[in-house]
């Protein structure tokens, strides 16, 4: 059954919340096209890889600081995905930006979420809880999560899906940071994962 469905990597920096969502929503069974196969990182202390390792999915840690270039880091996730025979590529708090040489390779093959609606608060240095701070601090009463195709330009690919979270008067960067992970994040990363997976699944077919 797994032969028949789309081999996902999700790339990870941190702690990986977005990928246990991921993680149980597959187990749940809605993730149905598709199949983890692989959780890169490109820090070795990232808390994702025991996320991953738990639940039985290969790992690999790939630092942008062993190679010279950003060609030379791309050129090595890119052997790894061809090793897994990957088709699907999720950033799920991936604090590297790729470069046009990469994501062209996979064109509408790589999804990404952000923790505010674009086009507010997100291109470079858009990230953590950073975006929550500047919501908060522009007044915004409405905020959010998309989860979009990745192409060159950060955060500026077609959005897939999306999700509104309301803003509450005694909200903090981190209770906000929470409740769009929870309101929106968890629930739209893994139905845009198998939107796409079932989309290659059909095109593939013809």
């Amino acid at each position: 059954m797994e032969n028949s469905k789309v081999r996902i990597a999700v790339m990870v920096s941190g702690g990986g919340t977005n990928l246990q969502a991921l993680i149980d929503a597959e187990k749940a069974g809605k993730i149905p096209h598709g199949h983890i196969v692989l959780v890169i990182s490109n820090k070795a202390d990232a808390y994702a890889l025991e996320r991953a390792a738990k639940a039985g999915i290969d790992t690999a840690v790939i630092r942008k600081i062993s190679w010279d270039d950003q060609s030379g880091f791309e050129e090595r996730i890119v052997e790894k995905l061809e090793e897994y025979g990957v088709k699907l590529i999720i950033l799920a708090g991936f604090m590297c930006i790729l470069s046009h040489g990469f994501t062209s390779r996979y064109p509408n093959r790589i999804i990404n979420v952000h923790p505010s609606l674009i086009p507010s608060f997100c291109g470079k240095g858009y990230y953590g809880l950073k975006v929550h701070q500047k919501a908060l601090e522009y007044g915004v009463k409405v905020t959010g999560a998309p989860v979009h195709f990745v192409n060159e330009i950060p955060d500026g690919g077609t959005i897939i899906r999306q999700k509104a979270v309301y803003i509450k008067e005694d909200d903090t960067p981190e209770t906000l940071q929470r409740r769009v992970m929870e309101e929106a994040e968890w629930v739209i990363l893994p139905e845009a994962a198998e939107q796409v997976c079932e989309e290659i699944i059909e095109k593939e077919r013809g």
